[in-house]
């Protein structure tokens, strides 16, 4: 048998956040026999998903340029590499800060098919916004094929050039809603009888965490029997934690960092929260919906998340009062627990289907035989 085509795909690291979960959906899915995946990661040290990398027969190269922030090591570092691997063929980029850097070094070694991929409709608003946007313009200048997972995240950073959507498909059998699922983990957490608001992400300002903790704080004060699960870790957590305990509801708060069962973790809420600032996507409010889960998120995800009847959307500068109603009337929903896998295939969002998509597209791209 020949051996398969190897597709690299290039990211921050191999965390549980968005950006990765698909790539890992995607991965489980596809034929490996004919298509295999590697990761380039910007990072040196264990990274989440580094074990089930390997068992799926990828490699796991690091660079570690965002811990050192050398950035002539880092092109050097890149050289040497796509000296040493001219087996690769197909680079798929997701990561656009650095992307002007390693596609200019892939077009240089000659590698036919690199993909520019984005998965931001907004830069973050801080001392280093002027550089991330004038990286973020130069992300395609060496790409040839783009791609991107809404339209509004294409035009913000494409402009008008042409791009492919890429839903950011989710297992939905794996998604469905069990009983027995919700009562474990509710019963794992000891909170089987509470209600539970859970939000999940990076703790980064982009998640807008601390405001997820301020609409809980008045819900909590109607609502004394409620949970917030604060999915995730980040930079962000210590400050979390504090605003936390200053607000007195750290009885009622639960930081459960990165976790691996976030099917079943959906399906114990009540209530999914996402007031995020701004978001490519949102594959969590996917996620969310495919597990039957109500979703309150903000006006600022791309329209591409609304898929079942589900979802709530509530204006970003809303006052915290109306969060709390929407919360309230999300948590009555009569969809709410219900099998949403048809509302996932009829969207495209089915990650079988676009596990085959990409297989095909990756196999057309270097002229296989599907």
């Amino acid at each position: 048998m020949d051996n398969p085509l190897r597709v690299l795909h290039i990211l921050q690291r191999m965390e549980p956040a968005g950006v990765q979960s698909l790539l890992m959906n995607l991965y489980r899915e596809i034929d490996r026999t004919k298509v295999q995946f590697d990761f380039l990661v910007h990072y040196t040290a264990p990274q989440f998903y580094d074990e089930e990398i390997a068992k799926l027969g990828g490699r796991i190269y690091r660079l570690s340029v965002r811990e050192d922030y050398n950035f002539i090591k880092y092109y050097r570092d890149l050289k040497k590499f796509f000296g040493d691997h001219k087996e690769y063929k197909i680079v798929h980029g997701h990561m656009h800060s650095l992307g002007a850097i390693y596609l200019h070094v892939a077009k240089k070694f000659g590698i036919p098919v690199r993909i520019a991929h984005s998965h931001t409709n907004a830069t973050q608003n801080d001392i280093k916004k002027c550089i991330k946007i004038l990286m973020n313009r130069l992300y395609a200048k060496s790409a040839n094929k783009l791609m991107a997972c809404s339209v509004k995240a294409g035009k913000y950073m494409f402009g008008n050039a042409d791009f492919q959507v890429v839903n950011n498909a989710v297992c939905s059998d794996r998604f469905v809603f069990s009983k027995n699922n919700r009562e474990k983990i509710r019963n794992d957490l000891g909170v089987r009888n509470k209600m539970i608001i859970g939000t999940a992400g990076r703790f980064t300002v982009q998640k807008n965490q601390k405001f997820a903790i301020e609409i809980f704080e008045k819900y909590h004060e109607k609502h004394s029997e409620s949970i917030l699960l604060l999915i995730g870790d980040g930079e962000l957590r210590k400050e979390l934690e504090e605003m936390v305990v200053e607000k007195n509801i750290e009885e009622s708060v639960m930081f459960l960092g990165h976790r691996g069962d976030m099917a079943e973790l959906y399906q114990a809420m009540d209530v999914f929260l996402m007031p995020s600032l701004f978001e490519g996507l949102g594959i969590v409010a996917v996620e969310a919906q495919a597990a039957g889960t109500p979703t309150v998120c903000t006006d600022t995800l791309p329209e591409e998340i609304d898929i079942t009847p589900l979802l709530k959307r509530v204006p970003l500068d809303s006052p915290v009062n109306d969060w709390v109603e929407a919360i309230e009337k999300a948590a009555e929903n009569p969809y709410a627990h219900g099998n949403m896998k048809k509302y996932l295939v009829e969207a495209d969002y089915d990650i079988k289907l676009l596990a085959q998509k990409m297989q095909d597209y990756y196999m057309a791209e270097h002229g296989m035989k599907r």
